[in-house]
């Protein structure tokens, strides 16, 4: 039998998570000053035996960080295979980015990249923890997992030498959508709603401004669309800086 109450427990009473509350944002500059830190440690980071082994951690962490989730979810008799499989986007970005941190994958980079950026970003402003606020487990599970998750994508792109492309946009556009199809075939067989393509969050989200079932899906094709560009926009914004340098030199 399960505790009602504590950091562990089903119900959180007293502790529901409110946007934008101080955990909340005390949460998100933290996790901004880590971000940080990849960048202005990028030499350190970049040296093969912290590389390597900074690669191995951040794999190791995303495996645990996922399977603590299933023990609780277990533990409190909740797990349920139309919630609890980490196929949203974030939750196959985690899965993804184990690979990536190991082999070094390129189509496995662009995939994190942009499901990792795009999706754990928003998840983060908006997160979809309900009744499970600042003390409890999930809170911080749920803040770690994002923000390892970004963490990983930086990484990869600040220390590891990669980058996304302008083909990278509609790759990984034609991936997702081919994604959906076969959740929504999941969905189906488990009654879940991944990738919330059967109904929206309950505790509210971006999508809410998108429109009703089923057009705000369409819609979020575009708010995805949109912010793969939004993410690939410093690259583009180096590539155009680069060109115009080098036709200077060439008119000097």
């Amino acid at each position: 039998m399960t505790s009602t109450t504590g950091p562990f427990s089903l119900e959180n009473p007293g502790h529901a998570f409110v946007f934008f509350s101080p955990p909340h944002w005390i949460s998100l500059l933290i996790l901004l000053a880590i971000f940080s830190s990849i960048w202005f440690l990028r030499d350190w980071f970049s040296k093969p035996k912290i590389d390597l082994r900074t690669r191995w951690i951040i794999a190791i962490l995303l495996l645990t960080q996922e399977l603590s989730l299933n023990i609780w979810q277990l533990s409190i008799e909740t797990w349920d295979a139309g919630s609890t499989l980490p196929l949203h986007l974030c939750g196959a970005g985690i899965v993804l980015a184990v690979f990536l941190m190991i082999n070094k994958n390129y189509l496995i980079y662009e995939l994190v990249y942009f499901w990792g950026l795009g999706g754990a970003i928003q998840a983060l402003i908006t997160p979809d923890i309900g009744a499970y606020g600042y003390p409890h487990y999930r809170f911080f599970q749920f803040f770690f997992s994002h923000g390892i998750l970004i963490f990983a994508s930086l990484y990869m792109t600040w220390i590891g030498g990669m980058r996304p492309t302008h083909r990278s946009i509609w790759k990984v556009m034609g991936i997702t959508n081919i994604y959906l199809v076969f959740i929504a075939g999941v969905n189906y067989v488990t009654d879940g709603n991944y990738l919330f393509i059967c109904h929206k969050p309950v505790n509210g989200s971006i999508i809410d401004f998108l429109g009703p079932w089923p057009w705000y899906i369409l819609s979020l094709e575009v708010v995805a669309l949109i912010s793969f560009y939004i993410y690939y926009s410093p690259f583009a914004l180096s590539d155009l800086i680069k060109q115009f340098r080098s036709k200077s030199v060439l008119v000097q």
